[in-house]
């Protein structure tokens, strides 16, 4: 494999379409056996050629890792971006921007609706060492506009948010940022890279729980930072070896692996949930269903605008109140009952009393009939008559 420990994308990839970036980036033949598929390097230490001579760069696993180098570059490849960085998980990611990005007075415009561990990264970790946080509703840009104070560091936006599905137009606040002179940064875990690209539209950082969409396949953990200022991305790196958080080789793998069908993934779940979502709108006990891919839904047009497809995130709201939505949690059969989201298999979840019960109380608690769907790739007429049997 050739030795490159930046994490930096390849300007061969350039050019490229995105199903040939996320099968190739990174993905060079094994130089001494020409394995087409990267080894997975389970190593801590590295033999040097001599005091202070890195072989291929590499010294020890912490810094740098041949398996995570691959998934890195890879990862800088298909959000466009010039520095990829793998993480132990979604929160390491962000817990490693954020202490890279703020200082104690330090302000963060967050989204009304927003991961729950999000939230609690901000709320109960971040804010006791003086980082100081206001909520505003990032689908108005004007609303963002005035929760900006003269120590707001950083605009952070979801979009397709969680569990909400709000949309954000990105190239509207990343204008709002830079007349500001603040960082955008963008949660892109729902879109994926293959659905929307936040650094083209003028984003400064890209982030995403590699567990859901990018893995794929509900048997890994990992988090991911992507930037274009090379400065930024240096700092970045440099805290990322300092606090330690990183992705081992083995999850660096099955990322790497699970990316290569991102594309044909993302094209089934977006399918079947435009499906799900539509059947949804008919039926008698469904008050309201939340999807971009929906004509009604508030953010269509921008969310058109900005993404190749809608994704395979759908939320709804049951008549009678929390526990009929507690109650369609329980009666699915194929729908599994279970947090996290974006593999191939469907799942279901009471966002109240699992993902987002941290919010509870505060400005980003989410309503107690709602019901999020994570949807799959099995056949639709499935899911739909899974979720028709839930309803009742």
């Amino acid at each position: 494999m050739r030795a490159l420990r930046s994490g930096r994308m390849s300007d061969s990839h350039s050019t490229q379409s995105f199903e040939t970036v996320a099968i190739h980036a990174g993905n060079t033949a094994d130089p001494l056996t020409g394995a087409v598929v990267p080894p997975i390097y389970q190593v801590s230490t590295y033999k040097q050629d001599g005091v202070g001579g890195l072989r291929g760069g590499y010294e020890y696993s912490r810094s740098a890792n041949p398996t995570r180098t691959a998934l890195e570059e890879n990862l800088a490849a298909l959000e466009g971006g010039r520095r990829g960085l793998a993480f132990a998980s979604g929160l390491a990611a962000e817990d490693c921007l954020l202490r890279t990005l703020l200082a104690p007075g330090d302000h963060v415009v967050i989204p009304n609706d927003a991961y729950g561990g999000t939230f609690r990264l901000f709320a109960k970790v971040v804010s006791r060492w003086g980082v100081e946080w206001s909520v505003a509703d990032t689908s108005d840009p004007e609303a963002v506009r005035a929760a900006l104070t003269d120590r707001t560091k950083a605009i952070w936006v979801e979009t397709p948010s969680n569990p909400l599905l709000g949309i954000t137009d990105i190239a509207a606040v990343a204008q709002i940022a830079r007349e500001a002179g603040v960082r955008l940064v963008v949660d892109n875990t729902f879109a994926s890279p293959y659905l929307q690209q936040p650094l083209a539209l003028g984003a400064d950082v890209v982030v995403h729980s590699m567990t859901k969409y990018m893995g794929g396949h509900s048997d890994v953990v990992g988090g991911a930072l992507v930037v274009n200022d090379a400065e930024l991305g240096e700092e970045l790196a440099y805290h990322q070896n300092a606090m330690g958080a990183v992705a081992g080789p083995f999850d660096a793998w099955l990322v790497l692996r699970g990316i290569k069908t991102l594309a044909v993934r993302m094209d089934r779940h977006s399918e079947n949930a435009t499906k799900v979502a539509e059947m949804l709108t008919r039926h008698a006990r469904v008050s309201r269903v939340l999807y971009p891919g929906l004509p009604e839904h508030p953010g269509h047009e921008i969310a058109a605008k900005q993404m190749k497809a809608f994704g395979g995130m759908v939320s709804f709201q049951v008549d009678g109140g929390e526990e009929a939505a507690v109650e369609v949690c329980n009666r699915a059969e194929l729908f599994t009952l279970g947090e996290s989201l974006g593999g191939v298999e469907s799942l279901i979840e009471h966002p109240g009393r699992m993902t987002h019960a941290s919010v509870v109380g505060s400005a980003l608690e989410v309503p107690a009939d709602l019901v999020r769907l994570s949807v799959g790739i099995e056949s639709a007429d499935d899911l739909i008559a899974d979720l028709q049997q839930a309803l009742g």
